[in-house]
């Protein structure tokens, strides 16, 4: 597109500043009705954000002048932006190719997830109260995508050795660019396979994953901007569960006797509840509101093993 073109398509005030600018670019992402959910959660933040890697500034734009007028390249810089977010409804961080995890900063394209899953609060607790985190040394990161899970996980433990798996040869490309950015390549390894189907057993202390786990029904529902994501990151069948069930399944031979199981499952916490009723599950809440997060220990997994086996089976005949 032909920077004169956005003249046609948005009306351009009398922005000369950055503050202006945010303000205008604030304006027009409500009026063009945009979901916001990968990393802000409405027009203003969002607008700050865009404006700032336009202008290669911090987010808060610290240091920075925001009531300077902008020279015009960097005017069009601004205009082309947040011409690609309302026009293509891609995420704002697949415009800037970063995305905030834990507090550390994940490079992410359209090969992967953009990270915001609530497990990072229970990564930086060291997943304190529900272990002792100087006793653990193997985690498995099921779904890893971009790997902000497993890296967070090494980052923050630099103790504990890190497994971490996908299907997808592009998110696990995705994936090293992140483990490479943050010096762990020694501390955190890669596997392809679907789900733990390629996963070597051994005894591990955790197993973590955020799997695909929207059902049919909310898939039709999305956001576009939830559609510009690889729907293999998402989709789990009818119910949301078709992951789970096999995780479920098949746990019993990774865990260490005394190793916990944690698992993301979002909006289909209601689905699993009713399928495995008598199941003891621990839901874990976060701070910032988020729930479907449940744990059980590696003796419930065992325990139920003969019960998440025959729902498996159930839910494919």
């Amino acid at each position: 597109m032909q920077h004169s073109d956005l003249y046609n398509l948005m009306l351009i005030t009398n922005a000369k500043t950055t503050r202006d600018y945010v303000q205008w670019a604030a304006d027009q992402f409500t009026a063009a009705q945009l979901y916001f959910g990968h990393g802000t959660d409405n027009a203003w933040d969002e607008a700050a954000y865009l404006v700032a890697h336009a202008l290669h500034q911090p987010w808060d734009f610290a240091g920075f002048n925001v009531d300077a007028p902008l020279s015009a390249l960097q005017q069009q810089a601004i205009e082309m932006i947040v011409a690609a977010r309302i026009q293509q409804r891609l995420p704002a961080p697949y415009l800037t190719h970063e995305a905030w995890f834990a507090g550390l900063a994940f490079y992410v394209d359209q090969r992967v997830l953009v990270p915001r899953s609530p497990l990072a609060e229970l990564i930086l607790d060291q997943f304190r109260p529900w272990t002792d985190p100087s006793r653990l040394q193997q985690v498995l990161d099921i779904g890893t995508g971009s790997g902000c899970i497993a890296c967070a996980i090494a980052y923050y433990l630099p103790g504990v050795q890190v497994d971490a798996c996908d299907i997808s040869s592009d998110a696990l490309a995705v994936a090293r660019i992140n483990i490479d950015r943050h010096g762990l390549h020694s501390r955190v390894q890669l596997f392809q396979s679907d789900l733990l189907d390629q996963v070597p057993p051994k005894p591990y202390d955790i197993i973590i994953s955020n799997p695909p786990y929207v059902d049919a029904r909310d898939m039709g529902q999305l956001p576009a901007e939830f559609q510009r994501e690889p729907a293999l990151g998402l989709a789990a069948g009818g119910d949301g569960l078709d992951c789970v069930r096999r995780i479920l399944r098949d746990a019993v031979e990774y865990l260490h006797p005394q190793g916990l199981l944690i698992v993301e499952v979002g909006n289909s916490e209601a689905a699993l509840q009713h399928v495995f009723a008598e199941v003891p599950f621990t839901w874990l809440a976060c701070e910032q509101g988020d729930d479907g997060v449940f744990l059980l220990e590696a003796v419930q997994v065992r325990h139920y093993h003969d019960l998440f086996t025959a729902a498996l089976t159930e839910a494919h005949t």
